[in-house]
C-alpha cells in the first residue's frame, strides 16, 4: 500500500504550529486560542498543494432564523445560525486517499436576511473545514486542543507554553486606521469595521499573492464589485483594511480553497 504522504509533508504536519499565527476571542468570560480560515486554507495548500486537496459540504442545515434588534440604535435585523459537515479529501489522485470529516455552526446577524443566511453559511462551513483539518496535525490547529499548548512555538522555535497568543485581542485596542478615522467608535456597532491589525494584513497579502493568476484575477474583480473600489484605484492592497474584508476574503479563499493551480 502506498503512502500518501511525502517524507517532507510527514515533516510538516508534525512539525509544531507557530504561534505568530494563533488568534484569541472573547467567549463567556475566557480567551479561546484559534487560526483564522484563510491561514488554515494557506497552510494545506502550503502542505498537501493547491490541487492536492479537496472541499466537499456534505451537509448544510439552517438551525435558527428570528427577528432581532442589532446594535446601540436597535435596528430591525436578522439572526440566523447554520450548521454544516464538511469532507476533506487529500491524496486524491493516489491509491489511498485520506478523508476526514468535521462538523461547525456559524452565526450571522444583519438587517439584510439574506446577508445574515450568507454569513452564517459561510462562518458554518469554515468552521466545519477547520475541524476536518485540524485532525491532520499542529499546522492546522491540533496543537490548540492541549490547555499547556506544549507544541505551540514562537518564532525562535522554543514552546511558549500558557502563554497568551501575539496579536490576541489588539485588533479593537489599535489606532484606527488614518483612512478610516471612525471606524474604531464604529466597530462598537458593527463588528466588521473593526480595524485590521497590520500583521494580519500582511499575511492575507502574501496569502493572496500565492494564488493561481485566474482565481487571484478573479479575487480581484470580485472584491472591487463587492466594496465599490472605484475603477481608478491601481490596486485593491490598501483597501484591505477592516474586519469585513478579512471575513469577506476568507471566504472567497473558502470557496475556491480546491481549485487547481
Amino acid at each position: 500500500m502506498t503512502c500518501t504522504f511525502s517524507a517532507e509533508q510527514i515533516q510538516s504536519l508534525s512539525a509544531p504550529l507557530d504561534r505568530a499565527k494563533v488568534r484569541q476571542r472573547e467567549q463567556g468570560r475566557t480567551k479561546v486560542s484559534y487560526l483564522e480560515g484563510w491561514q488554515v486554507i494557506a497552510e494545506a495548500n502550503r502542505i498537501f498543494g493547491f490541487d492536492g486537496w479537496q472541499r466537499e459540504t456534505i451537509e448544510v442545515h439552517c438551525v435558527n432564523q428570528a427577528e432581532r434588534p442589532i446594535g446601540r440604535e436597535a435596528r430591525p435585523g436578522w439572526g440566523v445560525t447554520y450548521t454544516a459537515r464538511v469532507r476533506i479529501t487529500v491524496g486524491a489522485t493516489a491509491h489511498t486517499p485520506v478523508i476526514r470529516e468535521g462538523c461547525g455552526a456559524g452565526h450571522g446577524i444583519d438587517v439584510d436576511l439574506g446577508q445574515a443566511h450568507e454569513s452564517a453559511l459561510k462562518e458554518a462551513e469554515t468552521d466545519a473545514m477547520k475541524r476536518a483539518l485540524m485532525t491532520f496535525g499542529n499546522p492546522f490547529g491540533l496543537a490548540l486542543y492541549d490547555k499547556q499548548q506544549r507544541e505551540v512555538t514562537d518564532s525562535a522555535g522554543e514552546s511558549t507554553g500558557q502563554r497568551p497568543a501575539s496579536n490576541g485581542t489588539r485588533l479593537i485596542h489599535r489606532s484606527p486606521s488614518p483612512t478610516a478615522p471612525n471606524a474604531t467608535a464604529e466597530a462598537s456597532d458593527d463588528p466588521g469595521l473593526t480595524p485590521l491589525d497590520p500583521a494580519v494584513i500582511r499575511q492575507v497579502l502574501a496569502t493572496l499573492r500565492g494564488l493561481p493568476r485566474p482565481v487571484l484575477e478573479g479575487f480581484t474583480k470580485a472584491f472591487r464589485k463587492r466594496f465599490q473600489v472605484p475603477e481608478e484605484a491601481t490596486s485593491i492592497a490598501d483597501r484591505i483594511l477592516q474586519k469585513r474584508h478579512h471575513d469577506w476574503i476568507e471566504a472567497f479563499l473558502v470557496q475556491h480553497a480546491a481549485v487547481p493551480a
